[in-house]
């Protein structure tokens, strides 16, 4: 997963930073698959009639992350990592909607965050993101192993490259998360 500075994903966001108006659409080829990856593994999670599709969401969220105006894009670990960031609040706020226009509050479907395959799961996004905020609160890396692992679809190796720490800390921390995500969610239902 890495990518040294003189690598081509590093080399397109330094154009991008800089402001050339050409690394945006030099650099989505790249990154596409990756995005695209991440996207359908947020969908493992997600109703089949879900209106959204992971394209839409790829395409959205490379947008969101290409115009931030003075983003300090350090390599290809860390853009994925923010791209995982920016799935999950573009879900997020599309459930919120969809919730708003029923006029109904959300339900909480239990997630099954016991399988080291997070994008293997069902859950109601609305109420994962009440607990997944209670978490940051308390344990700000752990709530982002969660997120680069569930909605971004990144193995152990590929979130500790992101944070910079090692494998071990991100599968403790995955595991201490997702036993603690799971009685919350249990004990909301």
């Amino acid at each position: 997963m890495s990518d040294e500075p003189n690598q081509p994903i590093t080399i397109h966001l330094q154009r991008l930073q800089a402001g050339d108006p050409k690394a945006a659409e030099s650099l989505l080829p790249l990154v596409y698959d990756e995005l695209r990856a991440f996207a359908s593994a947020a969908f493992r999670a997600e109703r089949s009639d879900h209106t959204l599709q992971p394209t839409a969401i790829v395409h959205e969220a490379y947008l969101k992350l290409v115009d931030q105006r003075g983003a300090d894009w350090q390599n290809r670990a860390h853009f994925l990592g923010v791209a995982a960031q920016a799935i999950r609040r573009i879900l997020i706020d599309h459930a919120r909607k969809r919730g708003a226009a029923k006029r109904t509050p959300p339900t909480c479907i239990s997630i099954d965050l016991s399988s080291d395959h997070p994008q293997d799961t069902a859950a109601d996004l609305e109420a994962l993101e009440l607990v997944m905020n209670r978490l940051a609160e308390l344990n700000a890396r752990q709530a982002k192993v969660v997120e680069m692992r569930f909605y971004g679809g990144m193995t152990v190796e590929e979130v500790a490259v992101v944070m910079g720490v090692s494998q071990g800390t991100v599968k403790g921390d995955w595991r201490m998360a997702r036993a603690w995500l799971q009685r919350e969610l249990e004990s909301d239902a």
